[in-house]
C-alpha cells in the first residue's frame, strides 16, 4: 500500500511537471509558429535556436516591479491571478495519461485520480477559473479591467452551456462521467458498431457536429483568438489583466497557456481515443503492458501537442470576433445545433438498443 501510494505522489508530482513545462515552452512555440505563418525568425538568440526564451521571459517577469494600484484592493488584487493559476493547474488530477502498468508488484493507472465523475470535476474546476478573471478585473478598479473581466465572464457562461451539452451526447453513449471509462470504450467497439480497427474507434466518427461544437467552445474558453475580446488590446488595452505587472502578470498568461494544454489533453481524450493507438493490443501481448501504456502516453502527448500547434495555427489567421458575434454564435448558433446533437444522439441510442 505505502508503495502504491508513492508510486501514485511520483505520478502526480510528474504530471504537474510536465504540465508546466509545456505551458512554459508553449510560449515559445507560439512565437516560433507566429514566425513561420509571419515569414520571420522568431527568438533565436536565447540558447541553441532560442530554446532559453523561455527562461529569459519568466526571469524578466520574476524580477520585474510587482506594482499594485493605489486604489485598487490590494488582497482581491492578488488573490486574482493566484486562483486563475490554481484553477489551471487542478484540472489535470482526474485525466487519464496512460492505461495501466506494473512497477514493483504494485498495478497502477498513469493518472492522478481515477474520479468516476472526471467530467464533472473538470467542469466545476474550469467554472473556477472565470473567478481569478472576475475578481482581478474589479479588483484593479480600472475600467478597462472591469470591461474584460465582465466579458470574460459572459462569454464563459455562454460557451459553457453548449461545450457541456456536446460532452452529454458522450456520457449518454458510454453511460459514465468517468474519463477512462470514456477512453477505455474507443479502444474498440461501441454497441458493436466499429467503423475502424482496434485503438482508432474514435468518437469523432460517431459525433462529428459534437466535436466541432467542443472545440469551438474550447477556444472561446481559453480566450483565444478569435475569441479573445477579454484581453483584445485594440480595444481594453490588456483587458482585466491591464494593471497586472511582474509575476501576477505572469500567472494569468500562464494559466491561459495551461489551459490551452488541458483543453487539447481532453480533446484528444474525449473524441481521438485518448492514449489509444493502432495495434495497442498486440504490442501489450509481444513487448509488455508497460512499453504499451509508455507508447499510449506518448500516443496521447502527441494528439494534444497537434491541438496546441492548431491553437496558435488560428490564433495567427483569422482575425477577432465582434462582441455580438460571438454572443450571437454562442447562443444563437452552437447551443441550438448541441440541444439538437442530445436528440439525435438520444434517438440513434434507443434505436439501436431497442
Amino acid at each position: 500500500m505505502a508503495t502504491l501510494l508513492l508510486i501514485k505522489g511520483v505520478i502526480i508530482l510528474l504530471i504537474f511537471g510536465i504540465t508546466l513545462l509545456i505551458a512554459t515552452y508553449s510560449t515559445y512555440a507560439e512565437r516560433k509558429v507566429a514566425a513561420f505563418l509571419q515569414d520571420r525568425i522568431g527568438p533565436n538568440r536565447a540558447g541553441i535556436f532560442g530554446l532559453l526564451q523561455p527562461i529569459a521571459d519568466a526571469g524578466k517577469m520574476f524580477f520585474k516591479e510587482d506594482f499594485i494600484p493605489a486604489n485598487a484592493n490590494k488582497w482581491l488584487f492578488i488573490l486574482g491571478p493566484s486562483a486563475a493559476m490554481m484553477a489551471a493547474t487542478m484540472t489535470s488530477a482526474v485525466i487519464p495519461f496512460g492505461g495501466q502498468m506494473e512497477l514493483f508488484g504494485e498495478k497502477f493507472y498513469v493518472q492522478g485520480i481515477d474520479a468516476n465523475i472526471g467530467v464533472l470535476y473538470v467542469f466545476a474546476v474550469v467554472a473556477l477559473g472565470v473567478y481569478g478573471i472576475m475578481i482581478g478585473g474589479w479588483a484593479s478598479n480600472n475600467k478597462f479591467s472591469l470591461l474584460g473581466a465582465i466579458r470574460a465572464a459572459s462569454q464563459n457562461i455562454s460557451y459553457e452551456l453548449a461545450m457541456g451539452l456536446s460532452i452529454i451526447s458522450i456520457v449518454m453513449m458510454v453511460g459514465s462521467l468517468s474519463l477512462r471509462d470514456i477512453v477505455t470504450v474507443q479502444e474498440t467497439s461501441l454497441y458493436g458498431l466499429s467503423f475502424m480497427p482496434s485503438g482508432t474507434n474514435w468518437f469523432l466518427f460517431y459525433q462529428p457536429l459534437g466535436f466541432i461544437i467542443f472545440l469551438t467552445c474550447a477556444f472561446a474558453e481559453c480566450n483565444r483568438t478569435p475569441f479573445d475580446l477579454p484581453e483584445c488590446e485594440t480595444e481594453l488595452i490588456g483587458g482585466y489583466h491591464t494593471e497586472y505587472s511582474s509575476m501576477k502578470l505572469g500567472f494569468y498568461l500562464f494559466a491561459e497557456y495551461i489551459n490551452m494544454f488541458i483543453s487539447s489533453v481532453i480533446i484528444s481524450i474525449l473524441f481521438f481515443g485518448g492514449y489509444n493507438y493502432p495495434f495497442m493490443a498486440w504490442v501489450a501481448e509481444n513487448a509488455g503492458q508497460n512499453i504499451a501504456t509508455l507508447l499510449g502516453v506518448g500516443a496521447l502527448f502527441a494528439k494534444a501537442l497537434f491541438f496546441v500547434f492548431f491553437f496558435m495555427w488560428v490564433r495567427w489567421t483569422l482575425p477577432r470576433f465582434r462582441y455580438d458575434q460571438l454572443m450571437n454564435l454562442g447562443w444563437k448558433t452552437l447551443l441550438p445545433l448541441a440541444i439538437l446533437n442530445v436528440v439525435i444522439t438520444g434517438i440513434v441510442i434507443l434505436a439501436i438498443k431497442g
